[in-house]
């Protein structure tokens, strides 16, 4: 049973650079039904690749234990990512779990091809939010980063399906490589504007080992405001609160808004306030982490809420990452954990 007083906001633990623990990332699967160009390369996730076993992934249980004690070093939003989070079987019993901790922000970031059988159902068991990844509304060009003929107007479908059952705003998120999809920036801005939805662009990162990544085909934030403002002017808002990932653009001309986020070229390691536990309960403290802190053993191996308490609080106090801030010729060669295993 758990006997540890909840942490208020006010003295959520810190790291060694002052910056609060205040948003969980939890992979709750390997799989996905995509093979992203940037994310799951065919090339190294094909026929052939060994998925994690069912017995080694987090239980439900396990995962809302967990939850529950991040919430008492301070944790206020918890995002559910993958893989694709909605090919694990029973997604919506977790979400109940999940949405029984007092005031947490829930949230989950599918690639949107399973929505039309389960927005209802997740917006049922109390999930608040949805994030929905779309990299262009050209067939080709979608079906050439998602590399699985997957067509735009099925996600679009789900887009919708997530908005009728009471989602609202949706968040879509938009990778964008350069000479693959950034003339898509601007038609995925007036059509998303049109709509309600919060659009945000995400600088192509170098996650993992697989995705060949290459400065060169960076499309930073800036060019990205640059070519939306040329058409449709912005300026700048205010972030919702500290450690907001991205940058918030609003029109000049009415309503509607953008999001950039620039992990890349104006890194914003200082108030970073996310840890990510991986599919196999490794607790890492960057996105960019070449090692992570085992969790799941301390789960199944006995140890009481004051212990595993302890060691998430010790492990956060000792952190010191800025992965972006640094990024550069010693970074390059890092082995880092694959984007399927730590989620975004």
């Amino acid at each position: 049973m758990n006997t540890l007083p909840p942490t208020s906001p006010a003295t959520a633990t810190r790291d060694r650079l002052g910056r609060p623990l205040r948003d969980l990332r939890i992979s709750i699967t390997d799989r996905c039904n995509f093979r992203c160009i940037y994310c799951m390369p065919k090339e190294t996730f094909g026929a052939d690749y060994q998925f994690l076993e069912r017995s080694a992934l987090l239980s439900f249980e396990e995962i809302a234990r967990l939850a529950r004690l991040f919430t008492q070093h301070g944790i206020e939003k918890i995002r559910l990512t993958g893989g694709e989070p909605l090919v694990r079987r029973g997604v919506e019993r977790l979400i109940g779990m999940l949405a029984e901790i007092p005031d947490l922000d829930l949230t989950l970031t599918t690639n949107g091809s399973l929505l039309v059988k389960k927005a209802e159902a997740l917006y049922a068991a109390g999930l608040k939010r949805i994030t929905v990844s779309l990299d262009s509304l050209d067939d080709a060009i979608f079906k050439q980063m998602n590399d699985v003929d997957y067509p735009v107007a099925k996600v679009l479908e789900g887009i919708d399906a997530a908005a009728a059952a009471g989602f609202a705003p949706i968040k879509i998120n938009m990778v964008v490589k350069r000479g693959l999809n950034e003339d898509s920036i601007l038609p995925m801005a007036r059509f998303f504007r049109e709509r309600g939805h919060i659009l945000r662009f995400i600088e192509y990162m170098d996650v993992g080992a697989t995705n060949g990544w290459r400065m060169d085909d960076v499309v930073s934030a800036r060019e990205i405001v640059e070519r939306i403002s040329a058409e449709m002017p912005l300026v700048p808002a205010d972030p919702n609160y500290t450690g907001e990932v991205a940058n918030r653009w609003r029109y000049k001309d009415g309503p509607g808004e953008i999001g950039v986020i620039a992990s890349v070229t104006q890194a914003f390691c200082r108030d970073c306030t996310r840890a990510r536990i991986s599919t196999e309960g490794q607790l890492y403290t960057c996105l960019f982490a070449t090692a992570g802190h085992d969790l799941r053993a301390l789960l199944r191996g006995g140890a009481s809420d004051e212990v595993i308490h302890a060691a998430i609080g010790k492990v956060w106090t000792q952190r010191e990452d800025r992965y972006s801030e640094i990024r550069g010729e010693q970074t390059v060669p890092l082995k880092k954990i694959e984007m399927s295993y730590i989620g975004g």
